[in-house]
């Protein structure tokens, strides 16, 4: 009996564990101890409806159309400053005709040290979901440092904080609640639960999780942040003036110029549509941020459109139960950047 009592302490400990820190979490997920919970989609983790249930598939590589033949010796290296749509897992360098792939998240820490390889072009992409484009480009955009000799940069570096310090900062971590709910009940016995509640609520209460939101129609399912009118930086009926998009586009000529200066040789910029855009339109009034940048008579970066293409998709460019695209989508986006690149 002692040694069952033993196990079950030693048991609670890991998935305590696991909630708590990051790296902990990633080897129960490596071991299999607790699955995936982003495994049928992200709008489905957050709503439970079983409407939106569908496992999440990985989009094949090597799919561009320009990129069945090999890479070129003239092949560029891009940069991506992008969000989640761009991340590891969704894009890599095999995806496109490039030499090399960088990537680097919007929420990182600004000013990260890069040293350009001036034998090769060397582009930068700036990529974001419209929901967060407001946001990203309200300012001047310094997420890379370009240094000639990123060995002899003369910025100091910051001091480490001391192994007492970092598991502080590690336990009170935001989403530490969300972690150790993952931990626990993210198998599909809990699931069952969690959907019989989800389908009660919408039925008898018409309501659904406060983080989404269902289309007019009721057959598509979105963040909250796309279609709320008390997110006027994300949603995309939100008001947004000619005098806003004049400094956005400011703000992106600035860093374009920048950047240009310091060794990059061409700037792109990408809005991804926010599904409700597309699947929704007639929910309220469309500020219609996308093309209104793209647009803009100032705007000095070239732009990769695919706005447009995603007007003319059917079916929709998006997945059930995520609110990225589809390997459809995502196809479609490939082969745009593949285009400017080439």
């Amino acid at each position: 009996m002692k040694i069952v009592r033993y196990l079950v302490l030693v048991v609670v400990c890991v998935l305590w564990l696991g909630g708590c820190f990051q790296p902990v979490m990633h080897q129960l997920y490596e071991t299999k101890v607790i699955v995936d919970d982003y495994r049928y989609g992200d709008l489905y983790r957050l709503s439970n409806l079983p409407q939106f249930k569908e496992r999440q598939q990985r989009c094949p590589q090597h799919a561009s159309v320009l990129t069945t033949k090999p890479v070129s010796e003239t092949a560029p290296n891009l940069y991506v400053i992008g969000d989640s749509f761009t991340e590891h897992g969704r894009l890599a360098a095999n995806d496109l005709p490039v030499h090399w792939l960088r990537w680097q998240h919007w929420e990182d820490p600004k000013n990260q040290v890069v040293q350009l390889d001036t034998t090769r072009r060397n582009i930068l992409l700036l990529e974001s979901v419209e929901r967060h484009f407001r946001e990203h480009a309200a300012g001047p955009i310094n997420n890379l440092l370009v240094v000639a000799d990123s060995n002899r940069t003369n910025s100091p570096k910051p001091e480490q904080p001391s192994w007492r310090a970092q598991l502080v900062d590690m336990v009170r971590s935001k989403g530490i609640e969300e972690r150790l709910e993952t931990v626990l009940f993210s198998h599909d016995l809990f699931q069952f639960f969690r959907e019989q509640k989800a389908v009660l609520n919408q039925l008898w209460f018409d309501r659904v999780a406060p983080t989404v939101s269902l289309s007019t129609n009721k057959q598509h399912l979105f963040t909250d942040l796309d279609t709320n009118p008390d997110k006027p930086l994300n949603s995309s009926f939100a008001p947004l003036t000619n005098a806003e998009v004049d400094t956005l586009v400011a703000h992106l000529n600035q860093s374009a110029a920048r950047y240009k200066q310091a060794g990059f040789d061409d700037v792109l910029l990408s809005i991804i549509p926010n599904k409700a855009t597309l699947l929704d339109p007639n929910r309220g009034k469309y500020n219609h941020l996308i093309e209104r940048i793209q647009q803009h008579p100032a705007l000095t970066a070239r732009v990769v459109d695919v706005y447009q293409p995603f007007l003319t998709q059917h079916p929709a460019p998006y997945a059930l139960s995520d609110s990225h695209w589809n390997c459809a989508g995502r196809q479609i986006w490939l082969d745009t950047l593949a285009k400017a690149l080439d």
